[in-house]
């Protein structure tokens, strides 16, 4: 496949068939995969299921599939949208498909449930998790959320660790209301003015929100009070990691190039995403959201790193912040979620 300066109709034909969606499980679960380069055995066809349905996130996926990279290493890759990172653990868990990109916390506590999967590499290392309000809201500053009333979406992470947020920035949580609503409901209470503002994460909503509403959105970051754990990553099912070890290095390989390749051109690997879903946002949407993707890539102990390298002390404080806010049990190491046999080609711990 041509590199980003041939994007004839052809090759966007080619990469629309690669992508095309499909409810079907991948054909490479269980069976004979690729060498670490693909020089065996022929390309093999592998099915990918995202946390949620396509946002500028998932661009390097797209783009890594035009430009050739999951091709190089053997893999015809089909990318499949999710409903929730829960639903795509499940379904990687029970080879439904071949890899699932989950968030990091519904990972764990669905591993701690008996889901037999593992992180065979974190991406969003810092997680997105943020207060998102207007910028015309007075709200510029963690105390300016005293006697606010914010959209919460009781279970999942961001939610379940604000308190630690607010507590980390010397706020009393009682001080703060919570309104429980789910994720359409949360920004359309937002931009109706029914809440001071959302809980979720800032690489998503928020640029939707600013979008739609032609009003500026600002981030509260919970990073930004010192509170971190994992986000978005690449999973398999235990099965997928004992019969296809080389089917797993090979994709964790292509992925990180994937991410290294749309972090040099943004542009580009945005609009390898045009017309590849209906409920995709527009292109300027997704282009902020790959943006503030970016900055989610880096270590919070070892700044810029191979995408998809993970270091067991950041893996550590993830078990830390997720057991003291009852999101998993607390009791197990590291090994229990991450397996650290796939480290990416060119990353080291």
């Amino acid at each position: 496949m041509s590199k980003k300066t041939l994007r004839s109709t052809l090759v966007a034909a080619a990469a629309a068939s690669a992508l095309l969606l499909t409810s079907c499980a991948g054909a490479g679960a269980g069976g004979d995969g690729p060498t670490a380069e693909g020089e065996e055995g022929g390309m093999t066809d592998v099915t990918i299921m995202l946390n949620w349905y396509p946002y500028g996130e998932h661009a390097p996926f797209y783009y890594g599939v035009e430009q050739g990279i999951f091709e190089e290493h053997g893999i015809n890759l089909t990318i499949q949208a999710g409903q929730g990172s829960t639903k795509t653990v499940q379904a990687t868990g029970q080879d439904q498909v071949d890899f699932g990109w989950a968030d990091t916390p519904a990972v764990m506590s669905n591993i701690d449930k008996g889901v037999g999967v593992q992180s065979v590499g974190v991406f969003l290392q810092t997680t997105p998790s943020a207060v998102q309000v207007f910028a015309d809201s007075g709200i510029t500053t963690p105390e300016d959320l005293v006697g606010a009333t914010i959209a919460t979406s009781a279970g999942d992470a961001p939610t379940t660790t604000f308190p630690m947020y607010l507590e980390a920035a010397g706020i009393d949580p009682a001080d703060v209301t919570q309104q429980n609503l789910d994720a359409a409901g949360k920004m359309a209470a937002m931009m109706n003015g029914q809440v001071d503002g959302l809980i979720g994460f800032a690489h998503d909503q928020g640029p939707t929100i600013a979008n739609e509403s032609g009003r500026d959105v600002i981030y509260l970051k919970y990073s930004e009070v010192g509170l971190n754990f994992f986000s978005n990553g690449l999973i398999a099912s235990n099965s997928m990691i004992s019969d296809n070890p080389e089917l797993v290095q090979a994709m964790v390989d292509a992925t990180s190039e994937s991410f290294e390749a749309a972090k040099a051109d943004p542009e580009a690997a945005v609009a390898a995403m045009d017309g590849k879903d209906p409920q995709m946002p527009v292109a300027e949407v997704l282009l902020e959201q790959w943006t503030e993707t970016i900055i989610l890539l880096d270590s919070p102990t070892s700044g810029e790193v191979v995408p998809g390298t993970n270091s067991t002390e950041d893996w550590e404080a993830t078990i830390s912040v997720l057991a003291e806010a009852g999101l998993i049990e607390g009791e197990n190491s590291v090994d229990t979620y991450f397996n650290a046999d796939f480290a990416p080609a060119g990353g080291a711990e």
